[in-house]
């Protein structure tokens, strides 16, 4: 059985436990529980700040720990499952469970209970919080400050307009592995507006046309997915789609018809499914 390395915790003879019969391993290795202590940092697929970023952990996110190897950490990402080599001085010991997600696009956390106090971030959208208090306008959140309380919504409550969600990100610039509100690339921006609507979404755009069921293009309308060979746009209803795209370089809305012929003139043909999440 072929293993996807992406997905599969596994890397120069060790693995992790869980794979123990399943994966041929010298070493099998019970994971080390560490979250995201940055607003973001990027999963890389060396251990080398100028290696491929694949993915992105957002603060509070947890990471499992495989390897540790000098200023890197080897494992995989709890929500996503994707597994690569992430900053050590990005993570920390696992806190306490998150209490809510933040729900506005972008937030600040200050250092004390005042807006006027030292600000750091900005933290994105699906990121992951524990609530220590709540003092007047402001949240309390274990290992980075007071936030808006206003911009975090309590675990189990999310939205209910996936569309809505990834039209928030419009003129965000693409990113190449990224995920968070500054820079996204096309699955990021699918994974965003799903994960804050409550459902749990893959990383990459081939494992993301797993999602739901196929429809006619005819009947492709607001929420669903159309996909191309390595890209995914979102219907925003109207004939129009969103989506983050390197020939743009940023989150954009634009009709459906001009994506699928500049997409097709660029060599990479015709839609290959609608998908209806």
């Amino acid at each position: 059985m072929k293993h996807d390395p992406r997905i599969t915790p596994w890397r120069d003879g060790i693995a992790a436990r869980s794979l123990e019969g399943v994966i041929e391993a010298e070493v099998y290795l019970d994971p080390k529980a560490m979250s995201c202590t940055a607003a973001a940092t990027g999963i890389r697929s060396a251990p080398d700040a100028g290696a491929e970023q694949m993915d992105q952990l957002l603060f509070g996110e947890r990471f499992e720990v495989l390897e540790e190897e000098g200023a890197w950490l080897f494992g995989q990402a709890a929500r996503d499952g994707y597994v690569g080599f992430v900053e050590a001085a990005a993570m920390g010991p696992a806190g306490p469970l998150p209490t809510h997600r933040i729900s506005a696009l972008r937030t600040y956390a200050f250092a004390a209970n005042s807006i006027k106090s030292r600000a750091s971030g900005p933290y994105s959208i699906n990121s992951l919080v524990a609530v220590d208090a709540v003092e007047g306008k402001l949240a309390k959140v274990a290992g980075a400050g007071w936030m808006t309380a206003a911009h975090l919504e309590p675990i189990g409550m999310f939205e209910d307009d996936w569309a809505a969600v990834a039209e928030r990100f419009v003129g965000a610039p693409y990113l190449w592995g990224g995920r968070e509100s500054l820079g996204l690339d096309c699955s990021g921006l699918v994974q965003q507006a799903l994960f804050a609507c409550g459902h749990a979404c893959p990383r990459d755009t081939d494992q993301q046309q797993a999602l739901g069921a196929p429809i006619e293009a005819e009947a492709f309308g607001r929420g669903d997915l159309v996909f191309w060979k390595g890209h995914v746009a979102m219907g925003l209803g109207d004939g129009e789609i969103v989506h983050a795209n390197g020939y743009h370089m940023a989150t954009v809305v634009e009709p459906l018809t001009e994506a699928i012929t500049r997409i097709d003139a660029a060599g990479s043909g015709q839609p290959t499914a609608y998908r209806r999440v």
